[in-house]
């Protein structure tokens, strides 16, 4: 062949192996592209598929919002766990105290009710003996009375010339107003009650008979506050000395922008307070846990840690978090067996705590922490280090930080064994913010900031002096008689 021809011949298949090679770039292009799309579809599906699994058990979401067939899945996780929901019917339970209406021995009123004829011959009987009587008593409210006391103020002039007034008392603040039981029942109503001010207002013009404006009954919780400035530093100064404090915090909106309820607490005191932060910087403006120096009992929340006192992580959260890593086929094993360890050692606990054992037997303990750090290595096992450059997705950064945390904080996640008088978790925070949840959804948001700071300095004086077993009402009025209550030092038995 000649040189040139063959010069040409190759040149040629050249040309074409380029254009191969090419081709083969542009797939491999594109199939790289692919793999990257697959992969952010493939997280996209694996969080929207966790996101329609959500429920109360694995997730902040409230019990109301569950489906039939997640309560059918909760009740089997539970039972997978060898812990059931001990069996409630509705109604009153066995063993716990009823109440019924009964007659007194001293009625206000007594209306007698005579026969007049005799049904079997139609005599009269106004003067026959009476051979019997039966009793009914009927309890009602009384027709609502406005009562209008009338306080006037002498001015005295002395022999030595100078003048003197009398004193009007706390609750007279201007020619005409409303008294101290008509405050207190309004702020009942809207704090304690949860009522919108107009329905308020209507309940009080209707059935109390104290027609009131809205816009005066907006001002009662800000007045109330006022009033509780002593108070309030009083309760915080309890709660840093207090052995153990639930701490917790919740979202809400104040005037359109989103804003945090925190909640320091103990089963006798409870502080709420509302702050634009979340983190550090609100926990040291409402200045409780700086300075505490017990057991904080929390979620994990990362902010807490930050406090110098010793930590308490909530059983309930890292079952409910255990429960949605289950839900991965690769991470089941390790988080059901984490789950039965934890409810394991919670029934120890109890036991021990009936028992009037300060702390579970040092034997029992070690096998428990033995078994948690087995648990945890074999969760740190099936999360291993990601073959993709992209990293962990959404689930599995998941379940492995909580396997990371689990090992991190297991002095913690077991503190109950150590001291039986610690609880397994941290409902009593979960369970002095449900309020202000409930709050939220009947107005749907504070109108300002210092709106919801009233409410919640007014919900911390009533729902303190509750856990004392002192009614509501009656605290409020003695607020607004210019005599708040005070917190006892002699503790309930």
């Amino acid at each position: 062949m000649d040189p040139q021809e063959r010069i040409a011949e190759l040149e040629a298949e050249n040309a074409r192996l380029r254009a191969v090679v090419a081709d083969l770039h542009a797939i491999a292009a594109e199939m790289t592209e692919l793999k990257a799309a697959n992969e952010r579809l493939r997280a996209r599906v694996e969080k929207l598929e966790a996101e329609r699994n959500r429920h109360s058990g694995n997730s902040s979401k409230p019990p109301s919002s569950d489906t039939v067939t997640q309560r059918a899945t909760q009740k089997a996780r539970r039972a997978s766990w060898g812990k059931q929901k001990k069996g409630r019917h509705p109604g009153k339970q066995p063993g716990s105290e009823g109440r019924h209406l009964a007659q007194v021995a001293d009625p206000d009123l007594v209306v007698r009710h005579v026969p007049e004829r005799c049904p079997a011959c139609q005599a009269r009987l106004g003067d026959a003996p009476v051979v019997g009587t039966e009793t009914r008593q009927v309890f009602d409210l009384p027709d609502p009375t406005l009562v209008v006391v009338e306080h006037r103020a002498e001015r005295r002039r002395c022999v030595c010339g100078t003048t003197s007034s009398g004193t009007f008392p706390p609750e007279a603040t201007a020619p005409a107003c409303w008294g101290p039981r008509v405050r207190a029942a309004a702020t009942y109503l809207m704090v304690r009650q949860h009522l919108p001010v107009a329905r308020t207002a209507e309940l009080l013009g209707e059935v109390l008979g104290a027609p009131v404006s809205t816009g005066w009954l907006a001002s009662l919780p800000g007045e109330a506050a006022q009033g509780l400035g002593g108070f309030i530093a009083d309760l915080k100064a309890r709660l840093i000395s207090a052995p153990l404090l639930h701490v917790d915090e919740t979202g809400g909106r104040t005037s359109g922008v989103r804003e945090w309820i925190h909640v320091a607490s103990t089963p006798l005191l409870t502080l709420l307070d509302c702050h634009a932060r979340r983190g550090v910087e609100a926990t040291d403006a409402i200045g409780v846990l700086p300075a505490f120096g017990g057991v904080a009992m929390h979620d994990r929340w990362a902010p807490y840690w930050a406090n110098g006192c010793t930590h308490s992580v909530c059983g309930a959260h890292l079952l409910r978090d255990l429960a949605g890593v289950a839900e991965i086929a690769s991470q089941t094993s390790w988080a059901e067996a984490m789950a039965r360890l934890l409810l394991d050692a919670k029934d120890l606990a109890e036991q021990a705590r009936v028992a009037g054992v300060r702390a579970v037997a040092e034997p029992t303990r070690e096998q428990i922490r033995r078994r948690f750090d087995e648990i945890v290595a074999d969760g740190l096992a099936a999360n291993p280090a990601p073959l993709r450059w992209s990293g962990r997705t959404a689930l599995e950064r998941r379940s492995y930080n909580l396997a990371v945390a689990l090992g991190e904080h297991k002095d913690e996640a077991l503190r109950y064994l150590d001291d039986t008088a610690l609880p397994f978790d941290n409902n009593q925070a979960e369970r002095d913010l449900r309020m202000v949840k409930l709050q939220q959804k009947v107005s749907g948001c504070f109108r300002t900031h210092v709106g919801a700071r009233h409410f919640c300095a007014v919900r911390s004086y009533i729902s303190t002096a509750q856990k004392h077993g002192v009614q509501a009402l009656d605290v409020l009025v003695q607020l607004f008689a210019g005599q708040p209550w005070e917190i006892p030092s002699a503790q309930p038995a």
